[in-house]
């Protein structure tokens, strides 16, 4: 049995049916010969996209010519309500100096120092569950609230029970079903001046989180003036001058990378870790040895994360065949030649790691979950070059070391007390929102071990 794939559309369909497709879901309007193309064009009356998918383009795009393919604002447009000016969506000198100031948060040291959150969050975690034994539970709300958990307190210090994390949480789950991935004007490119079309839900949601985070920001801003702030992420960032010129974010800088902060490090942590644990309900094999690695491994510290091999096998394995965020979009600044093919500039060079990790001149067996690949020559070789979860070169994402000890130890934990068992008839269907979750969500029933 192999994991659950949406079934690509046909080749050739009309554009008006692409464009609906589209809106539904990502994944299933993408045509087959995208998991065996190196590099596919399409064409609107609007502009051109090319879907890279060769190694060495893809290299080229993301690490060697980074400043010739900025990130495109027709993927920005639909997350600006929420994500203001954030890291991820600037380009240039701002993303500059905004890496500048952040990446010092998320250093080795750091990590070490945020464990103990992280673990206190998992131990709530599978406290939670406690009640739920037999029960069948919608698996996606389960990581959501752990995750959401892991970032108040590694970033605040502050559990997901507080009033205002609590607030936050719950809006947050309203806007990832509401907000399309690409927004209408930005799709057709209107001027700065023209409106953006956003719903007004989506609007109002966007707004109640970022006045709740700033009600954050601003009580820490007054602990750090009077010196009582805890020693965690927001401290940190907030306190770190920009090394060339001095500056540290101000309150609405700080709102808008708190935003991108929860987005990034709760939805697709959330996303990979429902995803993994539907694998080992698929794979009960599995789901034995990464419950009989975490018992022998003991109470988990920092230093002991190296001995979950099998456990991070099977999230890094999670992450291949369901990528949190499926598809990048960078833009052309001059004209470029791709593969034989002129390029004209403003064109969309589409990353898309869904399709890179299944792709079949790629990996060996790709639609199978097979943990074991990563110790393979194979799965080494694809690793270093096909292998994208958190993007590559100077805009890999700050905390892909973050979520790469998240990961593991979340699912460890749950592991050593849970069992999860698939549902007959209640297989997950992938589609994208904001990022890869399920269509109705992923049902697993819960038992003891």
């Amino acid at each position: 049995m192999k994991p659950p794939k949406p079934t690509p559309r046909a080749d050739k369909v009309s554009l008006w049916r692409y464009a609906k497709l589209f809106r539904q879901d990502l994944l299933s309007a993408q045509p087959q010969r995208l998991y065996r193309a190196w590099m596919a064009e399409f064409r609107t009356p609007f502009f051109r996209s090319y879907l890279v998918n060769q190694p060495a383009l893809v290299d080229e795009v993301l690490k060697q010519r980074t400043d010739a393919f900025p990130k495109s604002d027709r993927i920005s447009e639909g997350l600006r309500p929420l994500l203001g000016n954030s890291v991820f969506l600037t380009n240039g000198d701002v993303w500059k100096r905004q890496r500048r100031v952040i990446d010092p948060a998320f250093a080795g040291g750091r990590m070490k120092d945020t464990f103990p959150a992280m673990l206190a969050a998992a131990d709530q975690g599978v406290h939670r569950l406690a009640q739920r034994l037999g029960a069948d539970i919608e698996i996606e709300e389960v990581t959501s609230h752990v995750a959401a958990d892991v970032i108040f307190r590694t970033l605040f210090s502050v559990p997901i029970d507080h009033e205002i994390a609590a607030q936050v949480f719950a809006k947050f789950k309203a806007y990832q079903r509401e907000q399309p991935l690409l927004n209408i004007a930005a799709f057709l490119r209107m001027p700065r001046w023209m409106p953006r079309l956003h719903s007004r839900k989506t609007r109002e949601t966007a707004r109640d989180i970022r006045h709740l985070i700033g009600r954050l920001t601003e009580e820490r801003a007054k602990l750090i003036a009077a010196g009582k702030a805890p020693d965690d992420l927001a401290t940190k960032i907030m306190t770190t001058p920009d090394p060339e010129t001095g500056r540290c974010f101000d309150t609405d800088e700080m709102i808008d990378q708190v935003a991108i902060f929860f987005l990034a490090g709760h939805e697709t942590s959330a996303s990979a870790l429902a995803w993994a644990l539907y694998l080992l309900a698929l794979y009960p094999d599995w789901q034995d040895k990464v419950a009989d690695e975490a018992q022998a491994a003991g109470r988990p510290g920092f230093a002991s994360m190296s001995q979950l091999k099998i456990c991070r096998d099977v999230f890094r394995e999670a992450l291949r065949l369901y990528p949190p965020v499926p598809m990048m979009v960078r833009e052309t600044t001059c004209p470029e030649g791709f593969r034989g093919r002129n390029i004209e500039k403003g064109s969309q060079i589409v990353l898309s790691p869904w399709h890179l990790h299944r792709h079949e001149r790629l990996w060996d067996n790709p639609d199978d979950f097979d943990p074991e690949r990563w110790q393979t020559e194979n799965g080494k070789t694809c690793q270093r070059s096909a292998f994208l979860p958190f993007s590559a070169g100077p805009r890999v994402c700050p905390g892909a070391g973050f979520a790469m000890i998240e990961g593991p130890l979340i699912l460890s934990q749950l592991l050593r007390r849970y069992r999860f068992e698939t549902i007959p008839g209640k297989s997950p269907v992938p589609v994208a929102h904001l990022t890869v979750r399920s269509k109705d969500g992923i049902w697993l029933r819960l038992g003891g071990r």
